[in-house]
């Protein structure tokens, strides 16, 4: 079931005394299954603030149409937007906490404005904490709290009144590697185990492929390509995604780095790991008898599924490279790797 549907979305925002009008979406098309975890990705200025505005409700579209969780956005009253919020929980890179309340007064805030039962908030804050992995900070205060348990703290507040979707803008952004890895997990586990639908947005490639189904690439307010989360880096269709995957799996060497690779001798040959992966790679320099070293490249995980790029020092006769390299490209992008002229003048002078 779709939850979150934009059709040929636009916004824009009128000039100011400082500047001139901003086209923030341009002709916008996406989906959001219910019980999916979406991310999306883009630099700064590619639109994904604006986005998350419009899927809450605090901008209308100016042209096309929002839909979430049944409402049109566009059209929807101050009344049914306030309504529309109240089914949707946030998660903010600062965590947005009150300093003034204990970590039990921040999580029980949403449930008050939600008109909860004062008997029933407090079992249900506990429940939270206990959830999330702090319970015995309940009467501690934001300041005695490190980066990772106040966003802990954000999360059990968005979901205290078991909200439909959980927007998640650049959640992990302030946190270290090991923290924004234990907020994934909590993340997944809110996911698996309560149903709730999340959007996160992020600039991280690392945080889509760790977490996402789906995932959403954004570049100057258009959405250049979208879908399942390995699909979409595995085989970009955008030159932002192909940079995405570069930027975690350093690609193929080139200039200064593939000539000193090739000076070193014996020859080089480049594979993209997808669906075809390193073991298979592997297998193929086997059973051609062709010894290889990975001296180039990197690997990433996607949800357990390998992808990245590969290059390898080899050494055999050159038919048995062009037969490794045919075998290679029925599965996979194989190249075998030449040098630049200063590389080939290097080589030559090592040679004599």
């Amino acid at each position: 079931m779709t939850i979150i549907t934009f059709n040929r979305v636009s916004k824009g925002f009128p000039p100011t005394r400082r500047g001139s009008a901003v086209s923030a979406l341009e002709e916008v098309d996406l989906q959001v299954e219910r019980g999916s975890i979406v991310g999306v990705i883009g630099y700064s200025g590619a639109g994904k603030s604006t986005l998350v505005r419009l899927v809450n409700g605090l901008e209308k579209p100016t042209a096309g149409t929002v839909e979430v969780l049944g409402v049109d956005v566009g059209k929807a009253s101050a009344n049914d937007l306030r309504g529309l919020r109240g089914r949707i929980g946030m998660i903010f890179q600062q965590f947005n906490l009150f300093n003034s309340r204990t970590v039990r007064g921040n999580v029980a805030y949403p449930l008050k404005v939600a008109g909860w039962k004062k008997q029933d908030i407090g079992p249900r804050v506990a429940e939270l904490l206990d959830f999330v992995g702090i319970g015995d900070k309940a009467h501690s205060y934001p300041r005695a709290l490190s980066g990772g348990q106040k966003q802990r703290v954000g999360i059990a507040r968005a979901i205290a009144a078991n909200p439909e979707l959980l927007l998640a803008d650049e959640a992990t952004s302030a946190l270290d590697p090991q923290t924004t890895g234990e907020v994934l997990a909590l993340l997944k586990e809110i996911n698996r185990t309560l149903g709730i639908t999340i959007v996160v947005i992020t600039h991280q490639i690392s945080v889509v492929h760790e977490l996402c189904d789906q995932v959403i690439v954004m570049d100057g307010g258009k959405v250049v390509d979208s879908g399942d989360t390995y699909r979409v880096f595995a085989h970009p269709r955008a030159a932002l995604t192909e940079r995405f995957v570069a930027a975690v799996t350093q690609g193929i060497p080139a200039g200064d780095t593939l000539d000193a690779l090739l000076v070193a001798g014996g020859d080089l040959i480049s594979a993209d790991v997808n669906e075809f992966t390193s073991e298979h790679i592997a297998q193929v320099f086997d059973r051609h008898g062709v010894r290889h070293t990975v001296v180039f490249g990197g690997v990433t995980d996607i949800r357990g599924r390998q992808l990245g790029t590969l290059t390898y020092r080899v050494h055999a006769e050159a038919a048995v490279l062009a037969s490794v390299v045919a075998e290679l490209q029925e599965h996979t992008r194989a190249q075998i790797l030449q040098p630049g002229p200063a590389a080939s003048d290097q080589r030559s002078e090592v040679a004599s």
